[in-house]
């Protein structure tokens, strides 16, 4: 089974990510709509939704946002806290529909999970074949030179009585992060890989689907993007007209 199928249902990951609250969910949907002025009843497509936190403050500001999660576990939470939302469990190499959505949104380094370059390609791929002519795409990555440059190799936290050891490596291009969580005296381990794809194989990629690329920023602030210093790289594009 791949990894991202067995850990993110778990509770432990809702736990080592839980400081990834509504507060900053609605912080990134704000930028986004900001940027984009989209109106409301604009329909959007939320790769890798999670528990739902993004799409909740889309559909507040009166959008019609779907979500699609590869993970049974949290789509059925996501249900729960969501009643009546459109939420699928989908695999986002898969095409999804076409020409449907006015805009999409991949948040939270939620590429790179696969074990090729070429299945990431197919994610772009299913994105573009969704977007309306001239809905955008937007996708928030790492920003893997920073990330590698100032890799903590050994880390360990406590969360509600639930410890964790983490320890990183970088093995043939993939960032391997394995988890030891020590729950009532006993131990769990996990493991995250993702690929750690610079700004520019990211940007090939959406070109290569045939989008535009309209900007580069660090983060939900619409700062410019800098590769010695940016925390996350987040780009904009957008599907031409015709």
């Amino acid at each position: 089974m791949a990894w991202y199928k067995h850990w993110f249902g778990t509770r432990y990951y809702k736990l080592l990510y839980g400081h990834r609250d509504q507060d900053d969910a609605r912080d990134w949907v704000e930028a986004i709509l900001n940027t984009w002025s989209l109106h409301p009843g604009s329909t959007i497509l939320d790769l890798a939704c999670g528990r739902g936190r993004h799409v909740r403050w889309f559909n507040a500001a009166g959008m019609e946002a779907t979500g699609i999660d590869i993970s049974e576990e949290s789509i059925a939470e996501a249900r729960s806290l969501l009643p009546g939302v459109d939420l699928r469990v989908q695999d986002m190499r898969e095409p999804f529909a076409v020409e449907r959505f006015d805009a999409a949104v991949c948040l939270f380094t939620s590429l790179g999970y696969f074990y090729t370059i070429e299945d990431d390609r197919k994610v772009f791929s299913a994105v573009a074949a969704a977007l309306k002519p001239g809905g955008r795409f937007v996708l928030d990555f790492m920003n893997s030179p920073l990330v590698l440059r100032d890799l903590v190799k050994h880390e360990e936290l406590e969360r509600e009585g639930v410890f964790f050891r983490i320890d990183r490596r970088l093995e043939e291009g993939v960032l391997v992060k394995c988890v030891t969580v020590l729950d009532e005296g006993v131990e769990h381990r996990f493991e995250e890989r993702v690929q750690a794809l610079h700004p520019g194989e990211l940007e090939l990629m959406a070109l290569e689907a045939g989008l535009v690329i309209e900007d580069r920023t660090d983060g939900p602030e619409p700062k410019p993007f800098d590769e010695q210093h940016s925390q996350r790289f987040v780009l904009w594009t957008r599907k031409p007209l015709a």
